[in-house]
């Protein structure tokens, strides 16, 4: 398609501005993190890194920190076996309710957050009575990070289709053999993707965390939220805040990277 002059230079100007909105309060924090104000004035009074060295050194953070990344690893292990799974079986046998249980693995990522905490929060507490836990934050992160992993898997094994596993099950392997020397070789790169979006949303989620965490657990956006208008604490939360974007970016980025190395090859 071919745009003029005036047409590409509107484009340009909205897409400009849209970044700017998006990541101008980024580059905020991330200067605000040096800054020598503990109220984050701006502009900056001065630059320091005692904030960075004070939050190195919080037992608070670190600890928020390593709850995240478990929680994330935990729910991504748990997403990445499930939606597997639920990925084969939706994309290679035909049965009735295939649409509706489709429907269902998917809504998860389309409900709002503070829904699917406050169902969750019901559904431990009242119908299952389990008390609130690690583990709990845990199933309720891996109920929305299922779904990446099952539209990686589900993407792929419609582009691979079924021939190669065909002439496996011909030649006389089993079930558990094709997946193993045929399916899963296919699915490999896009379950990784798949896997680094699921930690990714894990580790910056709050919203669902909240409902379904109890008293003892705070995770890196818990801690966040539970410091942000202590006095002085604000600089520290900027810290954390970068810290968070950092974290989460890298996934995501090695994800685009795999999706788009794998179009590339094909």
């Amino acid at each position: 398609m071919h745009l003029g002059r005036p047409t590409r230079g509107l484009l340009a100007a909205i897409t400009g501005l849209t970044l700017a909105v998006i990541y101008l309060p980024l580059v905020v924090v991330l200067i605000n993190s040096f800054s020598s104000s503990t109220s984050l004035s701006w502009p900056p009074p001065g630059f320091t890194l005692e904030w960075w060295v004070r939050t190195a050194n919080s037992a608070g953070a670190r600890d928020a920190v390593v709850t995240s990344v478990g929680v994330a690893l935990a729910s991504t292990v748990i997403a990445l076996v499930l939606g597997t799974l639920v990925a084969i079986a939706l994309q290679r046998y035909d049965f009735f309710g295939r649409s509706t249980v489709n429907l269902l693995v998917i809504l998860p990522i389309a409900l709002p957050g503070i829904v699917t905490g406050i169902a969750l929060n019901n559904f431990f507490r009242t119908i299952a009575g389990v008390p609130l836990s690690i583990w709990t934050v845990v199933v309720a992160h891996a109920t929305f990070c299922i779904v990446t992993v099952f539209n990686n898997a589900v993407a792929r094994l419609r582009r691979t289709g079924t021939r190669l596993e065909e002439a496996s099950a011909d030649l006389g392997a089993g079930g558990w053999t094709t997946f193993r020397l045929v399916t899963f070789p296919q699915l490999r790169s896009a379950l990784l993707a798949g896997g680094l979006l699921a930690f990714a949303l894990s580790f910056d989620e709050i919203i669902v965390t909240t409902f379904t965490a109890g008293s003892g657990v705070t995770t890196l956006p818990i801690f966040i939220l539970n410091n942000m208008f202590r006095p002085n604490q604000a600089p520290v939360v900027a810290v954390i805040a970068v810290v968070l974007v950092v974290v989460s970016v890298v996934p995501i980025y090695l994800a685009q990277r795999l999706s788009a190395a794998d179009v590339d090859r094909r």
